[in-house]
């Protein structure tokens, strides 16, 4: 009895198996029909320790923790008495339950070293909310890239890894090695969310706009809203909207699929992308909403009282500082909690000056974030929310030559026509 990948699964049942393979592939392709097929796994075969283990990280990711907690007790329980490989997923498992994460990502490693094929624990070494992408250590992207790299002669044509793979290059910027991978995988499994979600960060990159924004506006009419990815993809749509001079698109989009209340995501993605597009619709000129903005703060006010989450602390910062909550936002400045605490701890003084448009101290405060903020996790085009904060600094002190010039150098495929008049509006000449 053997996995989609080759790995032996401990089940006597053929049903419970294929189950589990249904499961996984809807797991790995961000589609809520996952936790149908894994509680049917458990369903036909209830020892199944590995379906108890994948119920639990399914409700892990999409925020379901007590749910999570209780799989993974019987995933426990069971998976004790099987192989040494099943000992081990279970066992990882556990550790990103409990918040181990510098503990999971050393045995993930030891454990794909003798079991490269065993996808669900690769899983959590992907994307930007990864093990290593919050990590908090410099040169992030290229270690990502690196241990998808050792592994890659382990797979041939798979729709999953090959989606990973691309969207690993794309962030370094080897945008075409990239292309055909992505296309690949997409052409293999359109209905991978994180496919059209690597495609549509590709296309960025690439800056394709238009074209990413046809695409992911296509795409998101077959994937349904309460799937794991919808809120952000929705956002790259929202964002794209409001790049290509679609506000009032831009706007219905954020309303009906982003914002809280109305979005159905992780908290993670409803709190950061609704910062993100808040932000960024007034550097593009849109008015100051502080009823969103306090909307957004008293969501992250509920959702990530205690700091610790350095991405999520960065987000929430902005927020606090849009909403003029000084006690919040004292909080982060001290904080040292994260794995990049200490530039959380940078920006409430940033924001603080963003909020009273003292664009130079904005500037003066920002500028030694810049260096490395890869530190504080997500994605180049998650992160240039700050690089969009300084160019709207320089712009406002009327430093254009200086922004376009900074503009150039830090984002050259992005910057190849010029800093974009839709989201600068002062670059457009009287």
């Amino acid at each position: 009895m053997q996995d989609r990948y080759g790995n032996e699964v401990s089940t006597g049942s053929r049903a419970a198996l294929d189950a589990y393979i249904e499961g996984v592939d809807h797991f790995l392709a961000a589609q809520v029909a996952a936790e149908d097929a894994l509680k049917r796994a458990v369903d036909h075969d209830p020892s199944f320790a590995l379906a108890h283990a994948a119920l639990s990280r399914y409700y892990q990711v999409t925020a379901q923790p007590t749910e999570a907690l209780k799989s993974m007790i019987s995933a426990r329980e069971l998976g004790a008495g099987f192989t040494a490989r099943e000992r081990s997923h279970v066992a990882i498992v556990g550790q990103l339950l409990d918040g181990n994460s510098a503990a999971a990502y050393r045995d993930i490693k030891r454990h794909t070293s003798d079991h490269p094929r065993d996808v669900m624990m690769l899983q959590p070494c992907a994307g930007v909310f990864s093990l290593i992408a919050f990590s908090g250590r410099v040169g992030r992207d290229a270690e990502t890239f690196a241990f998808f790299d050792n592994l890659k002669h382990h797979f041939h044509n798979d729709w999953w890894f090959d989606s990973v793979m691309a969207f690993a290059l794309s962030e370094i910027g080897r945008l075409e090695e990239a292309r055909p991978i992505i296309e690949r995988s997409f052409k293999n499994n359109p209905s991978n969310a994180n496919a059209a979600h690597y495609k549509a960060h590709f296309l960025y990159e690439s800056g394709a706009h238009e074209e990413g924004r046809a695409f992911i506006h296509d795409w998101l009419e077959s994937y349904h809203r309460s799937c794991l990815m919808h809120c952000h993809i929705s956002w790259h749509d929202a964002l794209w909207s409001l790049e290509l001079g679609k506000r009032e698109t831009a706007w219905e989009i954020f309303d009906e699929a982003v914002r809280p209340g109305n979005a159905w995501g992780p908290p993670i993605n409803v709190l950061t992308d609704t910062v993100s597009f808040l932000l960024r619709a007034e550097i593009a000129g849109e008015k100051r909403r502080k009823d969103l903005w306090q909307e957004v703060s008293d969501y992250a006010r509920i959702h990530f009282a205690a700091p610790g989450i350095s991405f999520v602390d960065a987000h929430s910062t902005i927020a606090h500082a849009m909403a003029g909550e000084e006690e919040l936002l004292n909080e982060l400045r001290e904080t040292s909690s994260g794995t990049a605490s200490d530039m959380v701890n940078a920006l409430p003084e940033v924001y603080r000056a963003f909020a009273a448009q003292k664009w130079q101290a904005v500037m003066d405060r920002i500028i030694p974030v810049m260096g490395n903020h890869e530190r504080l996790g997500g994605s180049r085009a998650q992160r240039d929310l700050l690089e969009f904060t300084l160019l709207h600094a320089l712009l406002k002190l009327g430093k254009r030559e200086e922004a376009e010039r900074l503009f150039l150098l830090r984002r050259p495929t992005l910057a190849k026509d010029g800093l974009p008049p839709s989201l600068f509006p002062e670059t457009v000449d009287a």
